[in-house]
Protein backbone atom coordinates (compact mmCIF):
# COMPACT_ATOMS: atom_id res chain seq x y z
CA UNK A 1 0.00 0.00 0.00
CA UNK A 2 2.80 2.42 1.07
CA UNK A 3 4.34 1.32 -2.44
CA UNK A 4 1.19 2.74 -4.33
CA UNK A 5 1.20 5.78 -2.64
CA UNK A 6 4.71 6.80 -3.33
CA UNK A 7 4.83 5.46 -6.83
CA UNK A 8 1.31 7.63 -6.96
CA UNK A 9 3.32 10.96 -5.09
CA UNK A 10 6.04 10.58 -7.35
CA UNK A 11 4.42 10.10 -10.36
CA UNK A 12 2.43 13.26 -9.78
CA UNK A 13 5.21 15.23 -8.58
CA UNK A 14 7.02 14.69 -12.45
CA UNK A 15 3.94 15.84 -13.92
CA UNK A 16 3.08 18.98 -11.86
CA UNK A 17 7.00 20.00 -12.15
CA UNK A 18 6.12 20.37 -16.10
CA UNK A 19 3.79 23.22 -15.27
CA UNK A 20 4.53 25.23 -18.75
CA UNK A 21 1.26 25.66 -20.71
CA UNK A 22 -1.21 24.73 -17.98
CA UNK A 23 -3.50 21.51 -17.60
CA UNK A 24 -3.37 20.65 -21.12
CA UNK A 25 0.49 20.62 -21.81
CA UNK A 26 0.56 17.98 -18.55
CA UNK A 27 -1.68 15.42 -20.25
CA UNK A 28 0.73 13.69 -22.77
CA UNK A 29 3.03 13.08 -19.37
CA UNK A 30 -0.27 12.25 -17.57
CA UNK A 31 -1.29 9.94 -19.90
CA UNK A 32 2.30 8.21 -20.14
CA UNK A 33 2.69 7.77 -16.93
CA UNK A 34 -1.11 6.88 -15.38
CA UNK A 35 -1.72 4.61 -18.45
CA UNK A 36 1.20 3.49 -19.87
CA UNK A 37 3.67 2.85 -17.58
CA UNK A 38 1.54 2.48 -14.88
CA UNK A 39 -1.40 1.01 -16.22
CA UNK A 40 -3.50 2.30 -13.21
CA UNK A 41 -6.43 2.86 -16.04
CA UNK A 42 -7.33 2.02 -19.32
CA UNK A 43 -7.06 4.50 -22.11
CA UNK A 44 -10.67 4.80 -22.78
CA UNK A 45 -11.08 5.09 -19.30
CA UNK A 46 -8.56 7.69 -19.17
CA UNK A 47 -10.61 9.78 -21.86
CA UNK A 48 -13.87 9.47 -19.46
CA UNK A 49 -12.10 10.94 -16.80
CA UNK A 50 -10.12 13.79 -18.83
CA UNK A 51 -13.99 14.60 -19.61
CA UNK A 52 -15.06 14.72 -16.09
CA UNK A 53 -12.00 16.62 -14.82
CA UNK A 54 -12.20 19.26 -17.57
CA UNK A 55 -15.56 20.00 -16.89
CA UNK A 56 -15.26 20.06 -13.05
CA UNK A 57 -14.29 23.24 -11.50
CA UNK A 58 -10.53 23.40 -10.39
CA UNK A 59 -7.12 22.46 -12.11
CA UNK A 60 -7.09 19.83 -14.95
CA UNK A 61 -4.39 17.84 -13.45
CA UNK A 62 -5.07 17.94 -9.91
CA UNK A 63 -8.52 16.49 -10.64
CA UNK A 64 -7.28 13.91 -12.14
CA UNK A 65 -4.48 12.83 -9.77
CA UNK A 66 -7.56 13.03 -7.15
CA UNK A 67 -9.97 10.55 -9.41
CA UNK A 68 -6.68 8.17 -9.93
CA UNK A 69 -5.49 8.17 -6.41
CA UNK A 70 -9.04 7.56 -5.39
CA UNK A 71 -9.26 4.55 -7.25
CA UNK A 72 -5.90 3.15 -6.24
CA UNK A 73 -5.83 3.87 -2.56
CA UNK A 74 -9.12 6.20 -1.43
CA UNK A 75 -9.25 9.12 0.17
CA UNK A 76 -5.41 8.34 0.92
CA UNK A 77 -4.45 8.15 -2.55
CA UNK A 78 -6.04 11.12 -3.22
CA UNK A 79 -4.45 13.38 -0.93
CA UNK A 80 -0.94 11.57 -1.71
CA UNK A 81 -1.46 11.74 -5.68
CA UNK A 82 -2.78 15.56 -5.06
CA UNK A 83 0.44 16.89 -2.98
CA UNK A 84 2.59 15.22 -5.53
CA UNK A 85 0.56 16.98 -8.29
CA UNK A 86 0.66 20.43 -6.18
CA UNK A 87 4.12 20.62 -5.04
CA UNK A 88 6.21 21.26 -7.65
CA UNK A 89 4.21 24.36 -8.96
CA UNK A 90 3.79 25.81 -5.30
CA UNK A 91 7.77 25.51 -5.11
CA UNK A 92 8.34 26.83 -8.43
CA UNK A 93 6.00 30.12 -8.48
CA UNK A 94 7.26 30.49 -4.97
CA UNK A 95 10.51 30.69 -6.54
CA UNK A 96 9.61 32.60 -9.08
CA UNK A 97 7.95 35.47 -6.80
CA UNK A 98 11.03 35.53 -4.42
CA UNK A 99 13.33 35.98 -7.09
CA UNK A 100 12.30 36.86 -10.31
CA UNK A 101 10.28 40.27 -11.69
CA UNK A 102 8.94 40.64 -14.82
CA UNK A 103 11.51 43.53 -15.09
CA UNK A 104 14.22 41.21 -14.42
CA UNK A 105 12.69 38.18 -17.00
CA UNK A 106 12.35 41.27 -19.22
CA UNK A 107 15.80 42.45 -19.45
CA UNK A 108 17.85 39.65 -18.96
CA UNK A 109 18.68 38.24 -22.60
CA UNK A 110 19.53 34.60 -21.05
CA UNK A 111 15.90 34.52 -19.68
CA UNK A 112 13.77 35.79 -22.27
CA UNK A 113 15.80 33.38 -24.55
CA UNK A 114 14.60 30.36 -22.24
CA UNK A 115 10.98 31.62 -21.79
CA UNK A 116 11.07 32.21 -25.40
CA UNK A 117 12.51 28.76 -26.33
CA UNK A 118 9.76 27.42 -24.10
CA UNK A 119 6.49 28.79 -25.91
CA UNK A 120 7.15 26.25 -29.36
CA UNK A 121 7.40 23.46 -26.66
CA UNK A 122 4.37 24.25 -25.03
CA UNK A 123 2.42 24.56 -28.12
CA UNK A 124 3.57 20.80 -28.92
CA UNK A 125 2.69 19.71 -25.63
CA UNK A 126 -0.85 21.17 -25.73
CA UNK A 127 -1.85 20.04 -29.68
CA UNK A 128 -0.15 16.34 -29.11
CA UNK A 129 -2.74 15.35 -26.40
CA UNK A 130 -5.56 16.67 -28.32
CA UNK A 131 -4.71 14.77 -31.68
CA UNK A 132 -4.19 11.50 -29.24
CA UNK A 133 -7.91 12.36 -27.32
CA UNK A 134 -9.39 12.75 -30.67
CA UNK A 135 -8.19 9.43 -32.00
CA UNK A 136 -9.39 7.53 -28.75
CA UNK A 137 -12.77 9.28 -28.87
CA UNK A 138 -13.08 7.82 -32.65
CA UNK A 139 -13.81 11.21 -34.24
CA UNK A 140 -13.62 11.44 -37.81
CA UNK A 141 -14.19 13.26 -40.80
CA UNK A 142 -17.79 13.18 -39.76
CA UNK A 143 -17.54 14.15 -36.40
CA UNK A 144 -14.84 16.57 -36.28
CA UNK A 145 -17.25 19.17 -37.13
CA UNK A 146 -19.16 19.10 -33.56
CA UNK A 147 -15.24 20.07 -31.92
CA UNK A 148 -14.83 22.84 -34.88
CA UNK A 149 -18.27 24.46 -34.46
CA UNK A 150 -17.90 24.73 -30.76
CA UNK A 151 -14.14 25.65 -30.60
CA UNK A 152 -14.97 28.45 -33.34
CA UNK A 153 -18.09 29.54 -31.70
CA UNK A 154 -16.26 30.14 -27.98
CA UNK A 155 -13.52 31.85 -30.50
CA UNK A 156 -16.42 34.12 -31.49
CA UNK A 157 -17.10 36.24 -28.28
CA UNK A 158 -20.54 36.44 -29.26
CA UNK A 159 -22.79 36.77 -26.41
CA UNK A 160 -23.83 33.58 -24.97
CA UNK A 161 -23.02 31.59 -27.59
CA UNK A 162 -19.28 31.60 -26.70
CA UNK A 163 -20.24 30.43 -22.91
CA UNK A 164 -17.98 27.03 -22.66
CA UNK A 165 -20.20 26.18 -19.87
CA UNK A 166 -23.18 26.41 -22.11
CA UNK A 167 -21.19 23.49 -24.24
CA UNK A 168 -20.30 21.17 -21.03
CA UNK A 169 -24.14 21.59 -19.92
CA UNK A 170 -25.52 20.14 -23.56
CA UNK A 171 -22.75 17.80 -24.10
CA UNK A 172 -23.66 16.00 -20.79
CA UNK A 173 -27.75 16.22 -21.52
CA UNK A 174 -26.93 14.59 -24.97
CA UNK A 175 -24.55 12.35 -23.63
CA UNK A 176 -26.93 11.46 -21.20
CA UNK A 177 -29.81 11.01 -23.85
CA UNK A 178 -27.92 8.93 -25.64
CA UNK A 179 -26.69 6.22 -22.73
CA UNK A 180 -30.53 6.35 -21.80
CA UNK A 181 -31.29 4.86 -25.60
CA UNK A 182 -28.79 2.47 -25.63
CA UNK A 183 -30.02 1.11 -22.08
CA UNK A 184 -33.08 1.01 -23.17
CA UNK A 185 -32.35 -0.94 -26.45
CA UNK A 186 -30.51 -3.56 -24.25
CA UNK A 187 -33.32 -3.59 -21.74
CA UNK A 188 -35.95 -4.44 -24.75
CA UNK A 189 -33.15 -7.26 -26.63
CA UNK A 190 -33.05 -8.68 -22.82
CA UNK A 191 -37.21 -8.77 -23.06
CA UNK A 192 -36.97 -10.44 -25.96
CA UNK A 193 -34.85 -12.93 -25.34
CA UNK A 194 -36.45 -13.51 -22.53
CA UNK A 195 -39.69 -13.62 -24.30
CA UNK A 196 -38.05 -16.30 -26.72
CA UNK A 197 -36.92 -18.45 -23.88
CA UNK A 198 -39.94 -18.86 -22.09
CA UNK A 199 -41.87 -19.86 -25.51
CA UNK A 200 -39.15 -23.01 -25.51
Amino acid sequence: MNRICLQLFLSFFKIGAFTFGGGWAMISIIEKEIVDKHHWIEREEFLDLLAVAQSLPGILAVNISVAVGDKLRGMKGSIVAAAGCILPSFMIILCIAIFLTPDLIKNNPTLSAIFKGVRPAVVALIIAPVISSAKAAKIGWKTIVIPIGVALLIYSKWPVVSNPILYIVTGGFFGWLWFSHHVKSLQKVEKEIRKEDEEL
